[in-house]
């Protein structure tokens, strides 16, 4: 496929449930090299659409808050970072909790876009373990982290960020996964990071939307799959390392690999573990 001038200056502008910006490098290794369009119906951070810099990708999310922050920095970077430097500078635990509950009132639906994505920045950056989360009404729930000096504007990430997004063929959708991959081809190439199939109690984490991804739904997509399979598109997968996982996915090969996660109830299970990463095809 055609490739535009890669920055090696440019990360998620957010921690994100999940994130693979530690299992980068292992990942753009098994994926394809010629595709037509990139697709990532499960974006979150972005770890490997920023890794990739694709020319060509459709990103989705179900998060709308997540995919107006990428809207925003697409279209305003500057006007983001003018409200993230006032956040900066007003940052402190109750103020961190003024701004956390402007989405517990009705008058938050007339805060600009720009403001909004400012917040979903300045929450992330400065709340317990970079955690976003909401409770079932939708609303952000994570408590102060208490950082001494958070990085809230983190300006050239921002602005390469912008560049990429402007200068790369980028549609940014939120909403059913399924819908963001109808229009694949077999051309094209599809990275899937569904919420991850919890291996135990403490590990279900899956609240950064109001509607959890549940066992059915893995299901759902373990389908969806097949159908991609049976159309000739090309998917990669990652998952938890799960007896399920390993049987519904026990027709497509296999590939473990360990990746260190943070977020968990019990802090002693943090640390490494073991994930999965599931594909249809075989590199040439």
């Amino acid at each position: 496929m055609m490739e535009i001038e890669k920055s090696s200056n440019i990360y998620p502008f957010v921690k994100w449930v999940g994130g693979k910006r530690q299992l980068a490098n292992k990942i753009n290794k098994l994926i394809p090299e010629n595709y037509n369009c990139y697709f990532e119906p499960f974006v979150g951070g972005g770890a490997i659409l920023f890794s990739l810099q694709p020319k060509k990708a459709i990103i989705n999310d179900y998060n709308e808050e997540l995919i107006n922050t990428y809207r925003v920095i697409r279209d305003n970077p500057e006007q983001l970072i003018t409200f993230l430097e006032i956040h900066e500078i007003r940052n402190n635990e109750d103020y961190f909790y003024e701004i956390r509950s402007l989405d517990r009132n009705d008058d938050y639906k007339y805060i600009s876009d720009i403001e909004k994505a400012a917040r979903t920045i300045y929450l992330n950056k400065t709340c317990f373990n970079g955690l976003y989360r909401v409770n079932s009404l939708n609303q952000f729930n994570a408590p102060y982290g208490k950082y001494k000096k958070p990085k809230i504007v983190d300006y050239k990430n921002i602005i390469a960020c912008s560049n990429y997004l402007n200068d790369a063929q980028i549609t940014i959708s939120s909403g059913d996964y399924k819908d963001s991959i109808k229009v694949a081809n077999e051309n094209d190439f599809i990275y899937l990071d569904p919420p991850y199939l919890p291996v135990s109690k403490t590990s279900n984490f899956t609240s950064y939307t109001k509607n959890n991804f549940k066992y059915d739904e893995q299901i759902d997509l373990k389908n969806e799959c097949d159908k991609l399979t049976e159309k000739g598109i090309k998917f990669l997968l990652s998952n938890s390392y799960s007896d399920i996982i390993l049987d519904l996915y026990r027709d497509y090969e296999i590939i473990t690999v360990d990746a260190k996660r943070a977020i968990n109830s019990d802090p002693t299970k943090r640390g490494k573990v073991k994930e999965v990463l599931i594909r249809n095809y075989v590199n040439k």
